[in-house]
């Protein structure tokens, strides 16, 4: 485990036990329990607004940062002046608070909406009274956290030309003076967002790309000491995904990153490679290398090299002794149908069924089928229909994938009306690419279904039908159904309806639509007692995985309280038992808790946003959302540090042992518990 994370978890944790131990103090605790209460409810009224501006002013420095947090998750720019007095507080943690909800308020309506859209712009004027407090405090901070705060907040605000311009060369100036570790981090990690962010309106400048070159190496930036391999790790980290975004490394940063001691930046520096014209025996060393992850990125890294290159390194891989790394392999085999030793390869593995049906072992088949469907169609068509007619429904699953690869109209016809609704998805998905309106009848079908994912793949595949007498009545029939279920979770396939039925016109449906939001309006509030903060307040959750082991995650009830609460209900209810991760998505994120093994299906009502300053680093639980404010009780996990994830994702945990089995969890793996170990 890093040694920052163990700095972090020590010092959460002490302020987790000051407020255990709070029952002498009862005035600051009810204080916070008003402020939880407040965010929770989007203080939509001024007497919330009241509280959460009173916390700020509270004597009581856990108080005081709930507060300016909680204004910043409001997302509110007209908050901005409530919340810069903090950048002056006597306490470091609440001017630290102070910046990233300066960040956080900018968020607005950028953070649903396309953020270059003219209507929904913040006046420059606006974000340039952000930029200057927030230059002038770190010009005079002396706490090297809150000027990583800061410089983390700077890459991310700034949206003119001149605001761009005017942060990189902030940037530049801290990172020639800047000699702690915290404020390295928040200058690369200014220049990760501000790159990832603005790169194609204003690329970063000269000095910019020779801060970051620098930031790679392991030599501290006084160059006094020896190379040491565990300093600035994330440092080193951050600028890498910079430079990779601007596509500003030279010889000298790859060679560093490319032996460099940890994976995460070994990983980066395959992609890098990935365009890189000096970047052969990289690769090829990188396709060898001891970790996993740096394996399966100088996989993908090899499909830009070609063909020629790339197909036998796949075909090499397929015998890899991980999983993941095998399963990666043969995705990419898809493209080989020129090379005879990868079609033998995809027939062998799709040929051999025999443990298909054994927990955790369909998955070489079933990804084996697609890259054969798109490499030699004909093979790909012999062997589909022992795939369609399998009993796991994965493998089915896998097939409708195939058919839509191999235009075979017939088979995806039958797996629409499979049992499962995963299957029924992705056939329609599939029939809609070939056939569009000629299968309206396999959709309309579909409408009567339960599953939110197959009624919004319907939805979608009916818009524009010329057959608006049959699809019309069984639309609104589906739409009125999930408004009489009340679920918010049905959100996108009542989007998807609404579009297809062009409901602003239909006063009947708006109706209905309108009396389903007064109905829920209310239920989505969390509950937060202090009895059960104080409980969780120094928790952990032990997740066990059938067939894989245990991992355990420390919750961040003091960052995330509402999250955790609902998390912990439903884990002590065993809502999560039984339950899936259905999606794994190598060197990125596995995601799960859906009682319908997808995306679409979770716990009912939505549950707020509490996003906050814990960064998406390897083994980072957060909760998945399709938009502010929507995530349904579905968990993922960080499998690599996912910098674009942050500040937009409520983390509410973080692996704290036991990363190694989230490293082997496959699609379909079975959660079959989750106990929180309270203290």
């Amino acid at each position: 485990m890093f040694s920052w994370f163990r700095g972090f978890v020590v010092s959460w944790l002490c302020g987790a036990a000051i407020v255990a131990s709070a029952q002498d103090a009862p005035s600051p605790r009810v204080t916070r329990l008003a402020v939880f209460m407040a965010e929770d409810r989007r203080a939509p009224d001024a007497r919330d607004l009241a509280t959460i501006r009173s916390g700020t002013r509270s004597a009581d420095p856990e108080t005081a940062a709930i507060a300016v947090r909680a204004l910043g998750r409001l997302e509110r720019p007209a908050l901005v002046p409530d919340i810069l007095p903090s950048l002056k507080h006597a306490m470091p943690e609440v001017r630290a608070e102070a910046a990233n909800a300066l960040g956080q308020a900018l968020m607005g309506d950028r953070a649903i909406a396309d953020r270059r859209s003219p209507d929904r712009q913040i006046p420059p004027a606006t974000i340039d009274s952000v930029l200057n407090a927030l230059i002038a405090r770190l010009n005079v901070d002396s706490e090297a956290s809150v000027r990583g705060a800061i410089t983390e907040t700077l890459g991310r605000v700034p949206a003119t030309i001149d605001q761009i311009q005017r942060v990189d060369n902030v940037l530049v100036t801290a990172a020639a003076h800047e000699g702690s570790i915290d404020g390295r981090l928040g200058i690369a990690a200014g220049f990760e967002a501000l790159v990832r962010l603005h790169r194609r309106q204003q690329p970063p400048s000269d000095g910019a790309i020779a801060i970051l070159r620098s930031m790679v190496a392991t030599t501290p930036p006084n160059g006094r000491l020896p190379p040491d391999p565990s300093r600035d790790v994330r440092v080193r980290r951050l600028a890498l995904e910079a430079l990779v975004a601007a596509e500003g490394v030279d010889r000298a940063t790859l060679d560093h990153a490319a032996a460099d001691p940890d994976p995460q930046v070994r990983r980066l520096a395959m992609r890098a490679a990935a365009n890189n014209a000096f970047s052969p025996e990289v690769l090829s060393k990188g396709l060898t290398d001891s970790a996993a992850m740096v394996r399966i990125d100088a996989l993908r890294a090899m499909r830009a090299r070609g063909g020629d290159a790339a197909c036998p390194a796949a075909v090499m891989a397929t015998g890899d002794s991980d999983t993941p790394v095998v399963l990666v392999a043969l995705d990419q085999l898809a493209v080989c149908g020129e090379s005879p030793d990868a079609v033998a390869v995809l027939e062998h593995v799709v040929d051999d069924l025999s443990d298909a049906g054994k927990p955790r072992s369909w998955h070489r088949a079933a990804h084996a089928l697609v890259a054969l469907a798109g490499a030699a169609p004909a093979r790909g068509s012999a062997v589909l229909g022992q795939f369609t007619s399998s009993r796991v429904w994965q493998l089915r699953l896998y097939a409708a994938r195939a058919a839509a690869t191999l235009k075979d109209r017939a088979a995806l016809e039958k797996l629409a009306d499979d049992d499962d609704d995963n299957v029924s998805e992705a056939a329609i998905e599939g029939l809609e690419k070939i056939a569009a309106h000629d299968a309206d009848a396999v959709y309309i079908r579909q409408l009567t279904r339960k599953g939110h994912q197959v009624l919004r793949a319907a939805a979608a595949a009916l818009a524009g039908s010329p057959n608006g007498h049959d699809a019309v009545p069984a639309l609104k029939a589906a739409y009125q159904r999930l408004a009489a279920e009340g679920h918010d979770n049905s959100h996108d396939a009542r989007a998807a309806i609404e579009q297809t039925l062009g409901m602003k016109s239909d006063s009947s449906l708006t109706a209905v639509r309108l009396q389903s939001d007064r109905s829920k309006s209310d239920s989505r509030q969390m509950e937060i007692t202090a009895d059960e903060v104080r409980r969780l307040a120094a928790a952990r959750a032990r997740v066990t995985i059938r067939h894989v082991g245990v991992f355990d995650l420390v919750l961040f009830t003091m960052e995330a309280p509402a999250t955790v609460l609902r998390f912990a209900r439903l884990a002590e209810s065993g809502y999560y038992n039984g339950l899936t991760f259905h999606r794994v998505v190598p060197n990125f994120v596995i995601q799960g808790g859906s009682p319908g093994a997808n995306e679409y299906i979770g716990d009912a009502m939505f549950m707020r946003d509490e996003l906050g300053r814990w960064p998406h680093v390897r083994g980072a639980a957060g909760i998945s959302t399709r938009g502010r404010d929507t995530g349904d009780a579905q968990i993922f996990i960080d499998l690599v540090d996912n910098p674009r994830l942050n500040h937009d994702y409520t983390v509410f945990a973080q692996v704290f042992n036991g990363i190694e089995v989230v490293d082997q969890i496959l699609e379909g793996d079975i959660i079959e518990r989750i106990e929180i170990l309270a203290q």
